[in-house]
C-alpha cells in the first residue's frame, strides 16, 4: 500500500492539474468552460483539505504533540486557499478575466509553498508515525 506522503502528494498533483485547466480556460474566456473546470478543482481541493483536517491532522496531533505547531499552519493556509478560491468564483461570475488571472497567480503560489511544505515536513512526518489507513478510504474515481 502507498504511504501518506505519496497518497496526498499524488492528490496535490490531481488538484494542480485542475487548477491549470481551470486557469487556462479563464485566461481564453471560455468562461462556461472554467466554471466547470473551477468547480472541479473546488471539490477536488475540498475533499482533500477535508481529509487532512479530518483525518490526518488529528491523528498527527495524537501521534505527536509537536505537530500542532505545523498543522496549525496548515489550517491557516487551508483558510487562504479558500477564501481565493471563492474569490476566483466571483471574478469568474463577473467575467473578469484579469481578477480571475491575478487571484489565480495569488493561489498558485500559496498552493506550490503549503504543499512544498506539507510534502517534505508533514508527510515524512506522518508516514514515520501512522498507517496509510488513517487518511480512510479513498476519494472515488477520478476525485482528488
Amino acid at each position: 500500500m502507498a504511504g501518506i506522503g505519496e497518497i496526498l502528494g499524488g492528490e496535490h498533483r490531481r488538484c494542480d492539474e485542475l487548477f491549470a485547466a481551470a486557469e487556462a480556460a479563464a485566461g481564453a474566456g471560455a468562461w462556461e468552460e472554467a466554471a466547470a473546470r473551477l468547480e472541479d478543482f473546488r471539490a477536488a481541493l475540498e475533499r482533500h483539505l477535508a481529509r487532512e483536517e479530518e483525518r490526518l491532522f488529528p491523528a498527527l496531533e495524537a501521534a505527536e504533540p509537536q505537530a500542532r505547531g505545523p498543522t496549525g499552519v496548515m489550517r491557516h493556509e487551508h483558510r487562504q486557499m479558500r477564501a481565493l478560491v471563492a474569490e476566483l468564483g466571483e471574478a469568474l461570475a463577473a467575467r473578469d478575466r484579469e481578477r480571475y488571472l491575478g487571484a489565480a497567480e495569488t493561489l498558485l503560489v500559496l498552493m506550490q509553498q503549503h504543499n512544498a511544505k506539507e510534502e517534505h515536513v508533514l508527510y515524512p512526518m506522518s508516514d514515520r508515525l501512522l498507517e496509510p489507513e488513517t487518511l480512510g478510504a479513498p476519494p472515488g474515481e477520478g476525485d482528488a
